[in-house]
């Protein structure tokens, strides 16, 4: 019978150089919401999982960190357990990190721990694969780290989610971030982040 080791997906070929610059691809997104950033890794990763979700979970959940799955699937989440050692939560309030496979079903973002006022920092980072990202169209985006105005398309986000966002901005200190992939793109929202559609 084979061990866990055997039958897992390998996690980053090389975790201390790849890590690092998943990490600085995370880093820039959120500095400069709205713009798009690559991450250029190819990782074996269970489905429904792509490979650049699988590169940003590995980076940024550990031990200490609980991560909600949806969907709540045995392959994805063993993969993350292994390779992490994250504790996966069924309450969606409960993670600190939120991984959303597919953008037509996340869950109402008011659903995740948006931090307390003694503790913002404590709130959930949710990570959601969309259909495709493009700047220069979409939504106009303001806030810090952003001059003037930015222009973002997401494609695949239920249509709720933008008034949402503006729900989850007038929240701040508190409120999620959210980091947006779609194949080697990413983009984030930092809760600070203004929307116009």
């Amino acid at each position: 019978m084979l061990n866990a080791a055997q039958t897992l997906a390998p996690g980053l070929p090389d975790p201390v150089f790849n890590s690092q610059r998943v990490f600085r691809a995370v880093l820039d997104a959120f500095a400069r919401p709205g713009s798009i950033h690559e991450i250029v890794l190819s990782v074996p990763s269970p489905a429904p999982l792509k490979p650049g979700t699988a590169a940003i979970a590995l980076t940024l959940a550990d031990f200490e960190t609980p991560v909600w799955l949806q969907p709540q699937e045995r392959g994805p989440a063993d993969y993350l357990r292994f390779h992490c050692g994250c504790p996966i939560v069924a309450d969606m309030a409960a993670a600190r990190f939120a991984i959303v496979a597919d953008a037509h079903s996340l869950p109402p973002l008011s659903s995740f721990n948006a931090g307390d006022i003694s503790y913002p920092d404590r709130s959930a980072t949710l990570i959601v694969q969309v259909d495709a990202l493009a700047a220069r169209a979409g939504v106009k985006l303001r806030g810090p780290g952003i001059r003037e105005h930015a222009l973002l398309h997401v494609g695949g986000l239920p249509p709720r989610f933008w008034s949402e966002w503006r729900e989850n901005a007038a929240l701040f200190p508190r409120g999620v971030d959210v980091i947006l992939i779609a194949g080697e793109r990413i983009a984030a929202l930092a809760r600070t982040t203004q929307v116009e559609t």
